[in-house]
């Protein structure tokens, strides 16, 4: 305010850098960037990856038919598979037209489909003769022989060099190519799967970001009765998300769907903080003093307030950095950094516009909306007449909703990072239902004679990984070396049999030195995380009653199902620390223990509330709840603070202890209404998210919210007065008369 037109350039100059970043805007959507880091579940996931390659990020296309038996569409799909061989991105195929097997006269190889075949029957006998002889293509040809499934595996430089949305691009023009009313071909896998989580987080940042503006902008027309004084609320938030995406498009390179949500959230918490900053302003003109006085004044006695919340804010993101995930820890450090740049924006641009909007001519209305203000006399007679049942009441709910919160379990769904209705995940339950699954799992274990046609000692381990897996995840559900028992049976050497299944899928199978084995099962995409647990641990248990003690369980599913509760049980520490901190911190920052203590129970009950919620819907603990719970806890402690702050400086002013909280309700009540609307109507957007973890996020915060209104405006004062006692010496009144 002492030099308006220096701090505007610098302001303006950023504001310009930040708009200059937001094309450069993008969203990863790799789901292994939230696990990295994660523990030993990670590690064990990224070393088979590195020594086998994995079906993690393979293409599957389903072919379905009711004429898969002519032979005419037999050499179509051929072709089709040929093409698919040549694509640009192609490191390999599998598919019954890509594997070949050993010929009986001459030792070489034939193709397991054999090309020119004149009749259904000489197809269905062909195909049917793979499903029973080769475990691969019993996984890949449905059994009533309606459709099969060809995998293509990328090629990792051409991935990194041009996208996987490219490669997407161009097998779908492919798959047009070959559009046949005889059969169809739908794409799906985990590239497609990323796509849909990138579109939808896309659509997410843009539908936030405006419906959040649009939901704040009319709120606060509602609350201030102008269009101007709307604007002016609306200004900061907007600015804030500017600052915050280029900020974070500069540091980071891009947002993840976690850091996506922020541009909500910060712009939730910087309208609620602005709408403060307003009503502060607005009562200290009805008041008489000048409006640059007031802007000076509300700057002096709102920014620490503000400061203290954004502190509190910054510690509920900090506490989630202790959990192993660079995901959650980009998370974190994002918001920690973006919560600051909120309230910069609040003292900096917030002022200077109203200053501005008062030399062009703004007057604002005399008094807020009587929507804000007809439930404040209520509540002070409730708080005045009922305190103490109340605050008794209140103690006692506190203690009887710890229970639920002891007894909430972690759970995980890898559906819940997938956008609802899915079309690539409804394609993998298609594939599930037809032939067997689409999420792998992986054994490896250690072979100990080093010989590339594997000795009969090494191959005997083989058999008994191979034949444990099976009997745990199911008859052919299960490749390895050993599988081609058929071939073996035949007369066929290990390398005739390795021969014909070439050497890229050697090595989906054994490393080049022989010192390494894998045997891979596939299992449903909807399996839930328990049960991929217990069927890991039931596998584990019969390794090592067969005598295998040193394999190693790994894949995607087996990653995120220990690693995501492992997540959720330091994110709950997390929580529990940011609580704890954040309390420590109220009472270090008023200088009193008392005002600590009673700000416990109206911070607590929200998430005590909300933990409720779960715990009687049977929904549990997952990784957003957990987040939501301790994003939400740092936005509900602002408006406690702000409430505690008003009510201090009333007794500082001379107020006695209830005509102080009296005084604070009439004055800090209709404002907190107005910042949980907009934090409520921002964050409801949320809710509208097609992914089901955003979703909940925004509908577990929005709960918390509406709790924390009510701790704030009937709980906090509810305990003040039943607490007259404990307060007598906080503020300016140490010897009060206690009426």
């Amino acid at each position: 305010m002492r030099h308006p037109k220096i701090v505007t350039v610098v302001l303006l100059a950023f504001t310009a850098l930040c708009l200059l970043q937001i094309p450069k805007v993008s969203i990863d959507g790799d789901l292994l960037r939230l696990y990295k880091n994660s523990g030993i579940h990670y590690d064990t996931y990224v070393e088979i990856g590195e020594t086998f390659g994995t079906f993690e990020n393979d293409a599957y296309l389903l072919v379905k038919s009711d004429k898969l038996t002519d032979p005419a569409v037999i050499e179509a799909l051929r072709e089709f598979a040929l093409e698919l061989e040549l694509n640009s991105f192609a490191r390999g195929t599998l598919s019954p037209f890509s594997l070949r097997k050993p010929a009986k006269d001459d030792g070489a190889t034939r193709p397991a489909v054999p090309e020119n075949m004149q009749s259904p029957a000489e197809v269905a006998a062909a195909l049917e003769e793979l499903r029973q002889n080769d475990p691969m293509m019993r996984n890949l040809i449905v059994e009533d022989l309606s459709g099969l499934v060809m995998l293509m595996f990328p090629d990792d430089s051409a991935l990194k060099e041009r996208g996987e949305a490219a490669m997407i691009d161009e097998l779908r023009e492919l798959m047009s190519f070959y559009e046949d009313p005889r059969f169809t071909i739908q794409l799906t896998g985990p590239p497609l799967w990323k796509a849909e989580l990138l579109n939808a987080s896309r659509s997410d940042q843009i539908k936030f970001t405006m419906s959040g503006i649009i939901l704040g902008f009319l709120t606060a027309f509602l609350a201030f009765r102008t269009f101007w004084g709307a604007v002016l609320a609306t200004l900061t938030p907007f600015i804030s998300v500017v600052w915050v995406v280029g900020t974070v498009t500069m540091l980071f390179g891009s947002f993840t769907f976690l850091t996506n949500i922020l541009t909500a959230l910060v712009l939730v918490i910087a309208f609620a903080e602005s709408m403060f900053f307003c009503f502060h302003w607005l009562r200290l003109s009805r008041e008489g003093m000048e409006h640059e006085d007031a802007i000076k004044e509300t700057i002096l006695r709102v920014s620490p307030a503000c400061a203290l919340t954004s502190i509190t804010t910054i510690i509920a993101f900090l506490s989630l950095a202790i959990t192993p995930s660079q995901g959650i820890f980009e998370f974190a450090i994002t918001g920690a950094l973006a919560i600051p740049l909120a309230f910069l924006a609040l003292v900096t641009f917030l002022p200077l516009a109203i200053r501005l909007a008062i030399k062009l001519g703004y007057k604002p209305k005399q008094a807020p909306s009587v929507a804000l203000t007809a439930v404040i006399p209520a509540l002070t007679k409730l708080a005045n007449s009922f305190g103490k049942p109340i605050a008794v009441l209140s103690v006692i709910a506190f203690f009887a909703m710890i229970y639920p919160h002891t007894q909430l379990q972690p759970s995980f769904s890898f559906q819940q990072f997938l956008p609802k209705k899915s079309e690539a995940m409804a394609i993998s339950a298609t594939i599930d239902e037809g032939v067997g699954g689409v999420a792998p799992l992986y054994i490896t274990f250690p072979l100990y004679d080093a010989d590339p046609n594997v000795s009969d000692a090494d191959f005997g381990r083989m058999e008994t990984v191979h034949n444990v897996v099976q009997d745990v995840f199911g008859q052919g559900k299960v490749i390895s070396a050993a599988s081609f028992t058929h071939y073996n049976d035949a007369g066929f050497t290990r390398q005739q049999i390795f021969d014909a299944v070439g050497p890229f899928m050697k090595r989906r199978f054994i490393t080049d030195d022989a010192s390494i084995a894998m045997a891979t099962s596939f299992v449903p995409t909807g399996l839930s995380s328990k049960d991929v647990r217990e069927l890991v641990e039931q596998t584990q248990k019969q390794l090592v009653e067969a005598g295998i003690t040193d394999a190693k369980i790994s894949g995607f599913r087996v990653l995120s199902a220990y690693e995501s509760v492992n997540m959720i049980k330091r994110l709950q520490d997390g929580l529990s620390l940011a609580v704890v901190f954040s309390i420590f911190i109220i009472g270090f920052a008023f200088r009193s223990w008392r005002v600590a203590l009673i700000c416990i129970i109206p911070n607590f009950a929200p998430i005590l509330g909300t933990e409720l919620y779960l715990w009687v819907s049977g929904a549990g603990l997952q990784l957003t709840t957990v987040i939501s719970l301790t994003i939400a806890f740092g936005i509900a402690v602002d408006d406690t603070i702000h409430f505690m702050n008003h009510y201090v400086r009333a007794r500082d002013q001379g107020y006695n202890h209830r005509d102080a909280v009296n005084r604070t309700l009439d004055r800090v009540g209709p404002a907190l209404i107005a910042t949980t609307l907009i934090l409520c109507a921002g964050t409801t957007v949320v809710i509208f998210s097609v992914l089901p973890q955003v979703a909940l996020f925004g509908a577990l915060c929005v709960l918390t919210l509406v709790l924390a209104l009510l701790g704030d405006l009937i709980i906090l004062p509810a305990l003040l007065v039943a607490g007259g006692r404990l307060m007598k010496n906080v503020g300016g009144q140490q010897n009060e008369d206690h009426k």
